[in-house]
């Protein structure tokens, strides 16, 4: 596809209990394309009533359905079929995602719907494969273990990767053996709407995927103080996270949660510069920079600052903004009005404190005619000094990166954790002994080592500090999802 056409609008329901259903007062809320600013759906928005219809569905399902009950193996290759089907219609779901969310299609439909398939089909190798434990004690007595779907999981999602990341919490809800009410970000539905009819069509029973749609405030609220949930996991921001876990308290659900961040990437003077050059652009710019894995904050050895910054900046220039269904593009458009002028407001911030700009920090020129009123931003490059600076300290969750200088080993490690964030960090080095010892000191979930991005699922996954609750992938997920039970037989 080479050129932006008019995409027809569609009319998307809640899926509850195996049905694609309008709201129960009819409302609905649009979704435009941020590239264009035009509507490319009306979406159902769900009332406290549909909430609850939802969760009784997903309850009904798991104490009275046969999906809790039935084997691992018969679990596992349904899952394996659903995994198939997201390949299947991966054109499909890429296209969804490049219109609503303004991400290239080319990058959604390489990366991301493996990715997706990925999710479901690892954790249904995962179940099949893990065990439970038994401890004897002496001729007297033997302990074993179970571990036991939970109930009914919800699963809050971010705009972002919207698809790729709901399944990789649907993956292990559903391998356990749990139900799910899914609630996509309501900027960003599409996509994940097919899951419900993906999950029938893979012969997973009605009411064990549930699909709401609306406002965090209202039906995000709703999901997480509702007394028949029993997890709630969420990928967000900080400040999210932190009114979710205040909504569960009361219900003492269990949560999982994967926040903001603000990650530091460290480039060493003896970093091969062929290899940190453009795996730090596509830290900073994967995306248009709204990642919460970003390398937003790029930590540069002194003795190698000019050349870094050349190398650096002509690959930022040389980055393709423009329509992300176009081959080619490397950047589409922010996501939203109100999320494109939060991440233009910075810029003022960057004047007040003194920061420098080096390259970009408005709307690229040229656009053709039907972009011109998208959220577009250049790839945007100051030099902050200042570790402690709002630039340095603050998820801003767009193409806008700061450069750090440093002298010594001793001080980027000590800039890097001067953040309330620790979700992930980054180090370019040659040297085996120090890609050691600063990964070893990174107050971080995970460190990549001349690398970004790179994710086993069989690996824990999560943040230090603000940047989350809980470990995510592997054993780390079915935890979360199952319980625990130790049988103790007398013998």
């Amino acid at each position: 596809m080479t050129t932006s056409t008019q995409t027809e609008v569609k009319h998307v329901g809640l899926y509850i209990n195996g049905e694609y259903v309008p709201a129960s007062n009819n409302e609905t809320f649009n979704v435009t394309n941020p590239a264009t600013q035009e509507v490319i759906a009306h979406v159902s928005e769900a009332t406290d009533e549909d909430v609850d219809n939802a969760i009784r569905a997903a309850r009904e399902a798991f104490n009275n359905g046969p999906w809790s009950k039935m084997t691992v193996e018969e679990r596992s290759a349904k899952l394996r079929r659903m995994a198939e089907i997201i390949v299947e219609r991966g054109e499909e779901i890429a296209r969804l995602d490049a219109t609503d969310v303004g991400k290239p299609y080319a990058s959604a439909l390489k990366g991301e719907v493996p990715r997706a398939a990925n999710n479901i089909r690892f954790f249904a190798d995962f179940m099949e494969q893990k065990g439970g434990e038994t401890y004897p004690m002496g001729e007297s007595y033997v302990n074993y273990t179970r571990y036991e779907p939970v109930g009914v999981a919800t699963l809050i999602t971010p705009w972002n990767v919207p698809f790729m990341l709901t399944t990789w919490k649907l993956g292990p809800c559903l391998a356990a053996g749990n139900t799910a009410v899914i609630k996509p970000a309501e900027n960003t539905p599409l996509s994940v709407s097919l899951l419900g009819e993906i999950a029938k069509e893979a012969g997973i029973p009605d009411g064990v995927v549930n699909v709401v749609h609306g406002k965090g405030s209202t039906v995000g609220t709703a999901l997480t103080k509702h007394p028949e949930v029993d997890l709630v996991s969420f990928t967000g921001s900080t400040r999210t996270g932190s009114s979710i876990m205040k909504s569960a308290a009361d219900t003492l659900k269990n949560v999982s949660f994967e926040l903001g961040g603000k990650a530091a990437n460290i480039i060493f003077e003896d970093a091969d510069l062929e290899k940190a050059i453009p795996g730090s652009i596509r830290a900073a710019f994967f995306n248009s920079g709204q990642v919460c894995l970003a390398g937003s904050r790029i930590l540069v050895q002194r003795s190698i600052l000019d050349d870094f910054m050349n190398k650096f900046t002509e690959a930022a220039k040389n980055l393709k903004v423009g329509d992300p269904n176009v081959e080619g593009t490397d950047m589409g458009p922010l996501v939203s009005e109100a999320h494109y002028n939060k991440v233009v407001s910075y810029f003022d911030v960057a004047k007040e404190e003194g920061a420098k700009l080096v390259y970009g920090g408005k709307r690229p020129d040229n656009l053709p005619e039907h972009l011109k009123n998208g959220f577009y931003l250049e790839p945007t490059i100051y030099i902050a000094e200042d570790p402690n600076s709002r630039m340095n300290q603050e998820e801003i969750f767009g193409p806008v990166v700061t450069i750090i200088p440093f002298d010594t080993e001793e001080e980027a490690i000590e800039i890097a954790n001067a953040t309330n964030f620790g979700l992930d960090g980054v180090l370019w080095t040659e040297n085996l002994r120090r890609a050691h010892r600063v990964s070893h000191a990174f107050q971080a979930g995970t460190v990549w080592v001349n690398c970004w991005f790179v994710r086993d699922l069989r690996a824990p996954f999560g943040g230090y500090k603000q940047s989350g609750v809980g470990r995510e992938g592997g054993h780390h997920s079915l935890e979360f999802f199952t319980e625990a039970k130790n049988i103790c037989i007398a013998l």
